[in-house]
């Protein structure tokens, strides 16, 4: 893309919360893929991205990183704009690497040379280029890795000794995609730990696209959720992924999760039929109704989110004694195994789809399998109503 490169005006700064730029502000639109991203990651933090395959994850990192021109909006880094209406900053000239699954090392260079190169072609002396590769291979702890080219190395060290070239030109902010998908499990744990105590410990700005719950849990800040090409969910990492309200970050956070408006009587989510696809007819069935306990400041008919885990879902084949508020007809989809329990996956005929963990042996007493008809009962004060 051709264009002037230029810094941002007063008024095209983005702002993260208190005032200061944002380390990272996209609010831009790829039109040929269908996105419209809003997203914003504060300085000195972590932002981890999540979504489903397709939801503009990739995209995002590219457009940040200079690798993708959006088709209207504005891109800035640390408060500069780099991407905009007659403006383009170049790859190189924008202070920000790509670390990605596959560690792209020069394979006849050392791992010091790889980690020097960026400094060097920045115009750093061999020197004191070669003594920053070597302190920073240190801190990823491959100092006696320096010497080695990239054939030697295994998969965890090649991306360890990515990492520090990664940091190397100390870019502004620092991308992450898919970093840990192509290492071991016991290489991905170590690997968390580092980038914990190399980007969160050192104040650096990074974004952390991922699939995988524990690289979010384990290494970000803030997270953001993308979905059908915009940001479905924002804020920390702990908030996010306790009340979620969108359904990918429900799964991910392995809770059950009906939307709708809050009841007259202040203490029920009242969710219309969804999904039916193609079992609906001209009759639907009433909505689904979930009694819990209620935030504060939850105003009736506002849109209002309920969730509660599946192991405080009880199966019954007949109706349980008490009359629970909350006993809900499902159809059993699928029994999955989760560790020492069995998650029971359910549709009810507003089609919401729900989920209970119970026992092997409750599996085998209830006879259950694909297309039987159960009841699922969860109590109220297991149900958490908030805003949606």
């Amino acid at each position: 893309m051709n264009g002037a490169r230029a810094g941002a005006s007063a008024g095209d700064v983005r702002t993260a919360a208190g005032g200061e730029p944002a380390a990272v502000a996209v609010h831009a639109e790829v039109a040929a893929r269908g996105l419209r991203l809003d997203v914003e990651a504060r300085p000195g933090r972590v932002l981890g991205v999540l979504g489903p395959n397709g939801a503009g994850k990739s995209t995002l990192l590219a457009l940040v990183a200079g690798l993708a021109a959006p088709s209207s909006g504005t891109v800035h880094v640390a408060g500069r704009l780099v991407a905009g209406p007659r403006t383009w900053v170049p790859p190189h000239d924008r202070r920000v690497t790509l670390l990605a699954q596959d560690p792209l090392l020069f394979p006849h260079l050392t791992a010091l040379d790889n980690v020097a190169f960026g400094p060097r072609a920045a115009g750093t002396g061999r020197r004191d280029a070669d003594r920053l590769a070597l302190e920073l291979l240190g801190q990823v702890g491959c100092a006696d890795l320096a010497e080695r080219r990239p054939a030697a190395l295994s998969g965890g060290q090649s991306q360890r000794v990515a990492l520090a070239r990664a940091l190397a030109p100390d870019p502004e902010v620092v991308l992450l995609d898919e970093p840990l998908s192509a290492l071991d499990v016991g290489s991905a744990a170590e690997m968390r730990h580092l980038l914990r105590g190399v980007l969160r410990g050192s104040g650096r700005t990074a974004v952390l696209v991922t699939h995988d719950l524990l690289d979010v849990l384990a290494v970000a800040d803030d997270v953001v959720v993308l979905d059908g090409g915009t940001v479905v969910e924002a804020g920390p990492v702990g908030e996010v992924l306790t009340r979620p309200r969108s359904r990918f970050a429900a799964e991910l956070a392995g809770v059950n999760l009906v939307l709708g408006h809050l009841a007259a009587d202040e203490d029920a989510v009242i969710a219309p039929a969804v999904n039916r696809g193609a079992e609906a007819d001209k009759t639907s069935p009433p909505p689904l109704v979930v009694h819990g306990l209620v935030d504060a400041g939850c105003v009736p008919g506002e849109a209002v989110a309920a969730t509660f885990g599946p192991r405080a879902v009880s199966v019954h084949r007949t109706p349980p004694g008490g009359s629970p508020r909350n006993a809900v007809p499902v159809r059993v989809g699928a029994l999955e195994r989760q560790g020492d329990l069995v998650r029971v996956r359910g549709t009810a005929a507003t089609g919401h789809a729900l989920a209970a963990d119970i026992t092997p042996a409750s599996v085998t007493a209830l006879d259950l399998a694909p297309g039987t008809e159960v009841l699922f009962s969860v109590k109220t004060a297991e149900v958490t109503i908030f805003q949606a």
